[in-house]
């Protein structure tokens, strides 16, 4: 069943969030530590407006479990989108001015900021389904172009947007990581 997350999803979202944390290798987590970064990330999702806030993110559950996060808003809220988890951070004593320096989306995207599926639930198709219901959902909101970034040595990630009709446009890095940029057209 696809679905907006809810209050009581939050600890099956955060572990599947994480792998994509993980792969970035962001200097703050090494700095404060998964287990209070995941306490700073957890809090945020009860903000709203927040990137990683519940309203920004859709999940696809399976027989009660959590088996795939999708977390994504319009480029125009960018610049604000983490405002209220740098609040959170200074709470714990976090003086970092932001987890995300780089500018990830392109003017007019629908960006999709995060997908990931749960460890468990890989390679069975389960990412191609999520992603194509996902598309759907986003075309049906009327937005244009639905964007996202994969980290260019990240093939099965890369066969899932090729596989769905995404379009590599562009390159950029976020932190030390180069990704390729993709899009898809939802006017098509």
């Amino acid at each position: 069943m696809f679905r907006n997350a809810k209050e009581e999803d939050a600890d099956q979202i955060l572990p599947i969030l994480f792998q994509i944390f993980d792969e970035m290798e962001l200097d703050v987590f090494k700095e404060v530590g998964d287990e209070k970064m995941a306490q700073v990330i957890k809090e945020g999702f009860f903000q709203p407006g927040y990137r990683y806030g519940l309203d920004n993110i859709l999940v696809n559950e399976i027989d009660g479990k959590v088996v795939a996060i999708m977390v994504g808003y319009p480029e125009e809220l960018e610049d604000t989108i983490d405002e209220p988890l740098i609040k959170i951070m200074h709470n714990y004593g976090i003086k970092e001015k932001n987890l995300f320096e780089d500018k990830e989306a392109w003017p007019g995207e629908w960006y999709l900021d995060s997908f990931a599926v749960a460890p468990e639930f890989q390679g069975k198709g389960i990412g191609t389904k999520t992603m194509e219901h996902f598309i759907d959902v986003i075309r049906d909101r009327g937005e244009k172009i639905l964007s996202l970034n994969v980290d260019v040595n990240n093939e099965p990630a890369k066969h899932v947007y090729i596989k769905t009709g995404f379009k590599k446009v562009g390159q950029l890095y976020i932190g030390s990581h180069l990704y390729d940029h993709m899009q898809y057209d939802l006017t098509k």
